[in-house]
């Protein structure tokens, strides 16, 4: 007979304010985890799903109130504990996984220290059991047990292996809670599938009661057991994954559900003229040295590359971390040494440099993946937008500045009077309106998108690329769109090129690659990415090939 689940945690009836107890950021949240099962907490930026995770560990931020009727660990309320009782449930009974782990880990530690100190910290271990235990860890999370790896810093690491010393530091102790606060989010579509699957045998392993916090439904429809839809600090909907996914009942459930991205760029026409030309584009890094006299062999991170890109038109640049897919455009936007030749409007970058390269810069831009880090916080939005006037607009007074900047920050879905306000007022999809907006501000031919939507929410990455969209057809812009969310890529490009080790393995019309792609390379990131999709009516899509 199978045994009844128990509850490993429960919430009963949390709430989280700021300022004011009448406007709580999360409201009478009720919820329980089962040993053995995976609880996916949904819900976009600013419902309440990390303020509730962190609830339980006393993590909340300075300023906040929390009451609760309970919140019970194995049965036991820990709100009856004194306050260093709870404390040591950090790293011990539960174990925490953070979103970023090059931020979560400190640069300064190497992956011994960062994996031992909990176990010094509540088991009071010695130097060689700590070690030893160590290298069990890293052979449980399928990172070499190696001296090597043990010596490392974050910054050695990718971020498949960041991810993976963080779980290891969360198992350090054998918690029987494990909160996962979106764990994949910054990773590859492959490497997310390779992390969740080594949770999910962990979790086996050692009966694991998971607290998944996620906004991405199709890593939830494939990985959690149950779910909770929050909704502005609310419950809105509760119940085994297949039946919420399946059968919503919630309108902001379908809401969710309906966010995936779709649909497909405007056609483009037979006379669009080439915009961009780069051929034979090579880059290379000073690899490791070979002993203590040996010399250092280069890297190439791009390795005679050729694209064009027609004016209008979306490029999509995809491939695993470490591709070259950043590099190249870092090298098209003559930012870092590349060789090769670069034609953009038919005019050769790569004889330019300083002073003469300047005034074509203005007809290439760039936004970034993290528009709060890209943002000068101590910038109003006003200031940050009209900065490029102030570059290549020299003729262009203050109020002339002033009028643009209003006109192009309503262009792009913002309140003119955003031009008195600062970065950290707006939510992430604002601030990514913001970094567009400063970017199209000198009016430039060409935009180079590096991850622009990774760190957004569905529902708002889907409001930014109907914007992107709205802004090519305005404006004749032509994209160099790099990701490796296959499903926002194919939303959005005519045409993919897919990236490996510094060169191409495939290019082609986009819906032609999706469909029939020709390298196993490709096929793999496909199966990666939809394997695990829902649509609006929470059925698993098949691959397309």
């Amino acid at each position: 007979m199978t045994p009844l689940p128990r509850h490993l945690l429960r919430l009963d009836d949390l709430s989280v304010w700021f300022d004011d107890p009448a406007r709580p950021a999360v409201d009478r949240v009720s919820l329980s985890v089962d040993a053995g099962r995976t609880l996916a907490l949904v819900g976009e930026s600013g419902s309440g799903k990390s303020l509730t995770a962190m609830s339980v560990l006393d993590l909340l931020p300075g300023g906040a109130g929390r009451r609760a009727a309970a919140i019970e660990l194995d049965g036991d309320n820990i709100l009856d504990w004194p306050a260093d009782r709870r404390r040591a449930l950090r790293g011990g009974r539960i174990g925490t996984i953070f979103q970023e782990p090059l931020t979560a880990l400190n640069p300064l530690h190497r992956v011994e220290r960062q994996i031992g100190e909990a176990m010094r910290i509540h088991q009071g271990l010695g130097r060689a059991a700590i070690r030893q235990r160590c290298l069990n860890l890293l052979e449980q999370v399928e990172l070499p047990a190696t001296e090597d790896m043990l010596q490392r810093y974050p910054h050695q690491l990718s971020g498949g292996q960041r991810q993976r010393v963080m779980i290891a530091m969360a198992l350090a102790n054998d918690p029987a809670l494990l909160i996962a606060d979106e764990p994949t989010t910054a990773l590859d579509v492959t490497i997310q599938e390779t992390i969740l699957d080594l949770l999910r045998r962990l979790q086996r392993e050692r009966n694991l009661g998971i607290l998944l916090i996620s906004h991405d439904l199709g890593l939830v429809a494939r990985y959690a057991d149950d779910v909770a839809v929050m909704h502005q600090g609310r419950i809105v909907e509760t119940g085994a994954t297949a039946r919420v996914l399946e059968q919503p009942e919630h309108d902001y459930t379908r809401h969710l559900l309906a966010a995936e991205p779709a649909g497909h760029p405007e056609p483009l026409t037979d006379e669009a003229p080439e915009l961009l030309n780069a051929q034979g584009l090579s880059v290379h890094f000073k690899g490791p040295r070979r002993g203590w006299f040996g010399r250092a062999a280069p890297l190439a991170a791009v390795d005679d590359l050729s694209l064009t890109l027609r004016r209008g038109e979306t490029l999509g640049v995809v491939g695993e971390s470490g591709s070259g897919k950043s590099t190249l455009a870092l090298a098209l936007l003559r930012l870092i040494p590349a060789a090769g030749t670069v034609r953009l409007l038919d005019q050769p970058l790569d004889r330019l440099s300083g002073a003469a390269l300047r005034p074509w810069r203005r007809h290439m831009q760039v936004v970034f993946q993290d528009p709060f880090g890209s943002l000068n916080p101590r910038l109003s939005v006003g200031r940050a937008v009209d900065e490029g006037l102030r570059v290549h607009h020299k003729d262009l007074d203050a109020a002339q500045r002033a009028e643009r900047t209003r006109a192009l920050l309503e262009e792009v879905g913002l309140a003119a009077d955003a031009a008195e306000r600062y970065p950290h007022e707006f939510s992430g999809g604002q601030r990514q309106r913001i970094a567009i907006a400063r970017a199209l501000i000198v009016e430039p031919d060409l935009l180079i998108l590096d991850e622009p939507t990774s760190a957004l929410d569905r529902s708002v990455q889907a409001q930014v690329l109907e914007l992107l969209k709205t802004l090519q057809r305005r404006h004749g812009l032509s994209y160099l769109f790099i990701s490796h969310d296959l499903k926002v890529v194919r939303a959005i490009s005519h045409r993919l090129l897919v990236m490996r080790h510094g060169q191409v393995v495939e290019h082609g019309d986009t819906e032609r690659v999706f469909r029939e792609p020709q390298q196993a390379y490709t096929r793999r990131l496909i199966d990666a990415a939809y394997n695990r999709t829902v649509n609006a009516g929470g059925e698993k899509q098949a691959v397309a090939h």
